[in-house]
């Protein structure tokens, strides 16, 4: 039996500007969070028979590869030349379509405990592209190759998305104090609101394709911003960093109409009200988690404050190992 997992991640700056529609004509850059909630996939040999079998939202038990439904298992089995006597469990700490990159991250733990059953060591980087080729080019998601990566190599981590599709990845240089107060003061908030990023995320990307100014200089803005916010946090300025969520956040809205919706802004109001400097929603948007920066002092009252309004927080720390297994017996 084999049990491996891998983190989610919150994005700090940048969010978007990883999609090959958009990287492959301007290159991107997203500043990013591994957290210690997880994707867990346990895989076990069965004794009797060579069926596959594949515990999720449902259950599959078939004869072959091509028989799976699940359109990430499907070509994970294929690419890893796995095509029988299997069983894989899939199990996360957060919902799915909450917006913190749940459908990679999945697929970054499937692969590593894959390539563990074969035995097989691979390397940080063609692990993450492998996930990444799988997702958009195999199963034809209209994602980027940020959540992927994250999953892989954990950390708070800055990715420079190059226009040929090369992913260079270096962790933030930031003092330890300033990580501390980062941890401490960056609060996560579940809004009760599952979605399917598939359509804003789908509609961003036809926008970049055919050259939609709007979008495009959002999408400039939105990289600027996350350079800014790397400068900010290397330099711990956390008031600053605090300020420039608020710009991000407000840019981020004029890329689609579904990423906000007058319960969303009002939960935001709510949050400007009670101390926090900034914050954004996690993933495409519509819903899921909303992360907020608030000073230390103010913090209860904007908890208080959340919890009345009908959000519920995740506490949660950062994750600093990348996938990883945890049993292999």
């Amino acid at each position: 039996m084999i049990l491996s997992r891998a983190p989610l991640r919150i994005p700090l700056g940048g969010g978007g500007t990883d999609l090959p529609s958009y990287y492959s004509k301007y290159g991107g850059f997203v500043l990013s969070a591994a957290i210690n909630k997880y994707v867990y996939i346990c895989i076990n040999r069965p004794a009797a028979d060579d069926l596959i079998r594949a515990k999720y939202s449902r259950y599959e038990q078939v004869s072959t590869p091509d028989e799976v439904q699940h359109d990430l298992l499907r070509p994970a089995l294929k690419q890893v030349n796995l095509d029988r006597n299997i069983e894989i469990t899939s199990m996360a700490d957060v919902p799915s379509g909450t917006g913190l990159g749940s459908s990679g991250t999945y697929l970054v733990a499937l692969l590593t405990a894959l390539h563990s059953l074969k035995r097989e060591t691979i390397p940080s980087h063609a692990l993450a592209e492998q996930a990444c080729h799988i997702e958009i080019n195999l199963a034809g998601h209209p994602v980027g190759k940020h959540d992927q990566y994250m999953a892989t190599f954990g950390g708070i981590t800055c990715l420079e998305f190059k226009e040929d599709g090369q992913v260079d990845v270096a962790p933030l240089d930031i003092p330890m104090s300033t990580l501390e107060e980062l941890s401490a003061n960056v609060l996560l908030f579940y809004t009760g609101m599952n979605r399917a990023s598939a359509e804003i995320l789908g509609q961003q990307c036809q926008h970049c394709e055919n050259g939609d100014s709007s979008v495009l200089d959002s999408l400039h803005r939105t990289k600027e911003l996350g350079y800014r916010i790397k400068e900010a946090l290397a330099e711990g300025n956390l008031e600053k960093f605090g300020r420039l969520l608020d710009e991000h956040w407000q840019n981020k809205k004029k890329r689609s109409s579904k990423i906000t919706d007058d319960r969303i802004d009002q939960w935001y109001r709510i949050a400007l009200e009670n101390g926090a400097l900034g914050g954004k929603i996690m993933g495409a948007g519509g819903g899921g988690f909303f992360m907020f920066f608030c000073p230390n002092h103010h913090k209860s009252k904007l908890r208080e404050a959340l919890t009345a309004a009908g959000l519920r927080e995740m506490r949660y720390n950062f994750d600093f190992e990348g996938a990883k297994v945890l049993v292999n017996l």
